[in-house]
């Protein structure tokens, strides 16, 4: 059994082996790298945590005495602004109008144009105006003009009629007065015989003459009585214009 010194002297060979064999892979030239010990941690003051500084409450100033406040200097109310009136005209507008187209229109026998027209600047006074329209018959009328607009309409379409006449009936025995109406609802006779008295259309007028000479007007009404009128002048031109305007009127409203 070996010994503890031969023991010993085998180990100490090995570690010289061992050493050998170390530093034959290490060079010399190599050094081993330094270890840095970690530095002692700094010694770090106790935080003391700090207490908020305590603001005394301001003093509120006193409140500045108010000025007075200012007063507006007084101004003098602006002038109302002058309206200038619109001069008054001096002389008259008129406006021809018509139902019939290309109807001619006259002013104191003066060509004016068709209807619609405007006649402007027409002196105040008195004035002829004439409208002929083609198929009917011609409108003349006397008008008084004055200062500023108006309208002077035709229907020529439309039928007027309004004639009265004072006349007599003459009976077979007497006689009884009265008053003959004409208008476009008919002819009626106005009298106090009340026996005599009547109101028909025009249209049921089946004769309706005149007799100039004899200065009679002949009405027979459709299945009635018959009836002789005059109306007592010298002449019969009242009753011929009575005849006539009525005539006219059968017509228009016969034809259309």
């Amino acid at each position: 059994m070996p010994s503890r010194t031969s023991i010993a002297i085998v180990a100490v060979v090995f570690a010289g082996l061992g050493a050998y064999a170390w530093f034959l892979i290490h060079p010399r030239s190599a050094k081993p790298a330094s270890v840095v010990a970690p530095a002692p941690a700094a010694t770090r003051a106790p935080v003391v945590p700090s207490t908020p500084a305590v603001s005394a409450s301001p003093i509120e100033p006193a409140p500045a005495a108010k000025k007075p406040a200012a007063t507006a200097p007084a101004t003098k109310p602006e002038p109302a602004p002058t309206v200038v009136a619109p001069a008054a005209p001096t002389t008259g507008t008129i406006r021809f109008t018509s139902d019939v187209p290309d109807t001619s229109v006259f002013i104191d026998r003066v060509y004016l144009g068709t209807a619609p027209i405007t006649a402007p600047a027409v002196s105040p006074g008195s004035h002829q105006v004439k409208m002929v329209a083609s198929g009917y018959d011609s409108v003349s009328e006397t008008i008084d003009v004055v200062p500023g607009p108006r309208d002077f309409d035709v229907k020529f379409k439309e039928v007027k009629l309004d004639v009265k006449l004072e006349v007599t009936h003459k009976h077979g025995v007497g006689s009884c007065s009265g008053t003959l109406v004409a208008t476009p609802r008919g002819l009626r006779y106005e009298t106090s015989a009340k026996d005599d008295a009547f109101s028909v259309p025009l249209a049921d007028l089946e004769v309706f003459e005149l007799d100039y000479l004899t200065k009679n007007l002949r009405v027979k009404i459709r299945k009635g009585k018959t009836y002789n009128f005059t109306n007592g002048d010298a002449n019969a031109d009242r009753l011929y214009t009575f005849h006539a305007e009525v005539e006219k009127a059968r017509k228009r409203l016969t034809t259309g």
